[in-house]
């Protein structure tokens, strides 16, 4: 299939190049082209899966739906906003002399393995394989948020290599039970691996042993969710690594793994006939909306906020793929639409005003309407957008898992709706002062890639007025496929 080849073959091909080229003066611009070219076949994939529905390619070891690839194209999109942000970003940290030309070779090269990385693991049709792309998006992600070499980057890297090295075990574990489940059933070649053979027989597996399975596939890839009391590397990870790797995390490698728990999901509910697995991601999601907005009053570091953010958000996004039915998962990819599209246009917008001001601490970030309006308006509408304020799009996303909680789960009402509002005083407060306050500092040596931004957020107010009845069958196609 030419398109799965060029989807997958440009970022590898490309990660081989920049580790070869990085150093070049037109790095970032053929990371750009790289990034392009992915979207483009993203694009060329989608519009078939639209128009010939499932498929499985290269002897069923990957399999394409309208879950997946919903999520392929929001990946290749954020993957190439963000390499066009990183563009005059990382010429700002070389010119302040935070980053050589050597480790912006290392930086350009890991971005498209990253990238590689988490296509391989929304589009594989082997749980196996699965796992293996997720470790390795751990692990590119570690040099790239260790890059800066300071002490603190490096206790961040290693942190989350710890965290989610103990994760992905789990995960392994999991994936191993799954398998056992599935043996009887299916034999014990290849294809009890195979997600297809494995939803197709679902209601023949091993009960016992898949629930069992399913609880250390939730913990093991729920450590790359964010999801608590697993989520301590996320903070560090965002605040000590380049504002571009925030983005992409934020954005996207926390939708790849919450991807692998809801495919997980779908063969537990079909294996046990009951609500064991949701009852678990509700638990986890709503244990992650209070600790994350909790936490947000307590940071001085805005990085590190938004990044609790990040988890109360993915704990939302869990909630309602634990609810289930049409609305509930309908709700979920608008709201993982909108979270992707809005976080990683507040961290463009944060990343320029951190350099802007040479800190990321809040209180000595100020007056950006002044010395820079655009980034300070973006920041200022994100910051709206993230909190839920209509007409954007994630009150939309909200507003509808809200009133599925009070129709199916009234008792997690309160709980949502305290947590939202804490939220919005918390981090609306932090954000006031640094937008509109006074101060003496100069502009950028280079112009900000603000586009992005607007780009963005323009998107996630469009879809908050009117979503589109194409997107919208897209939206409900992905829904039933989860179930």
């Amino acid at each position: 299939m030419v398109e799965m080849l060029w989807l997958l073959g440009i970022p590898l091909a490309g990660g081989i190049l920049q580790a070869l080229a990085g150093q070049h003066r037109y790095a970032a611009e053929l990371g750009v082209g790289l990034s392009f070219g992915t979207l483009l076949a993203a694009a060329a994939l989608t519009v078939r899966v639209i128009a010939d529905g499932p498929m499985l390619v290269f002897g069923e070891q990957f399999f394409i739906d309208p879950f997946n690839v919903f999520l392929v194209a929001l990946t290749a999109f954020v993957a190439f906003t963000t390499a066009v942000f990183s563009r005059p970003y990382m010429r700002i940290e070389e010119h302040h002399g935070r980053l050589s030309t050597g480790r912006l070779r290392l930086y350009y090269s890991m971005y498209q393995l990253f990238t590689f990385t988490m296509l391989i693991g929304l589009t594989t049709n082997n749980m196996g394989i699965l796992w293996v792309a997720m470790e390795a998006a751990t692990l590119t992600t570690v040099l790239l948020v260790s890059l800066y070499r300071t002490p603190e980057s490096l206790e961040a890297a290693w942190k989350y290599f710890i965290l989610c090295g103990v994760g992905i075990a789990q995960a392994l574990f999991g994936t191993i039970l799954l398998y056992f489940a599935a043996e009887r059933t299916l034999g014990t070649g290849g294809n009890a691996l195979l997600w297809t053979h494995l939803d197709q027989s679902k209601v023949l597996l091993e009960p016992t042993v898949l629930s069992l399975a399913f609880v250390f596939l939730l913990i093991g890839y729920g450590t790359k969710v964010g999801l608590a009391p697993l989520h301590n590397w996320l903070p560090d990870a965002h605040a000590e690594g380049p504002t571009p790797v925030s983005a992409v995390l934020s954005g996207l490698l926390l939708n790849v793994a919450l991807y692998a728990v809801v495919r997980c999901k779908v063969l537990t509910d079909g294996a046990l006939g009951n609500h064991f697995a949701g009852n678990l991601m509700m638990g986890f999601g709503l244990l992650s909306v209070v600790v994350g907005t909790f936490s947000l009053s307590r940071q001085i570091d805005i990085k590190r906020m938004f990044a609790y953010s990040s988890i109360e958000h993915m704990g939302i996004i869990t909630f309602a793929f634990g609810m289930g039915g049409p609305v509930a998962s309908f709700a979920a990819l608008l709201h993982m639409t909108m979270h992707s599209l809005t976080k990683s246009a507040i961290f463009f917008a944060v990343g320029h005003a951190a350099q802007k001001s040479g800190t990321q601490i809040m209180e000595n970030i100020r007056g950006l309407i002044r010395t820079n309006p655009t980034v300070g308006w973006g920041l200022a509408l994100g910051t709206f957008a993230i909190l839920g304020m209509p007409p954007f799009g994630v009150f939309t996303s909200e507003f509808l898992i809200l009133t599925t909680a009070m129709h199916e789960h009234s008792w997690s009402t309160p709980i949502l709706l305290i947590s939202l509002g804490i939220a919005f005083a918390a981090i609306f407060g932090k954000i006031q002062p640094i937008v509109f306050g006074e101060t003496t500092l100069p502009r950028l040596p280079h112009p900000p890639a603000i586009l992005p931004v607007f780009v963005h957020l323009a998107m996630v107010l469009v879809l908050g007025v009117y979503i589109p009845p194409a997107l919208a069958e897209w939206y409900r196609q992905a829904a039933r496929f989860i179930g």
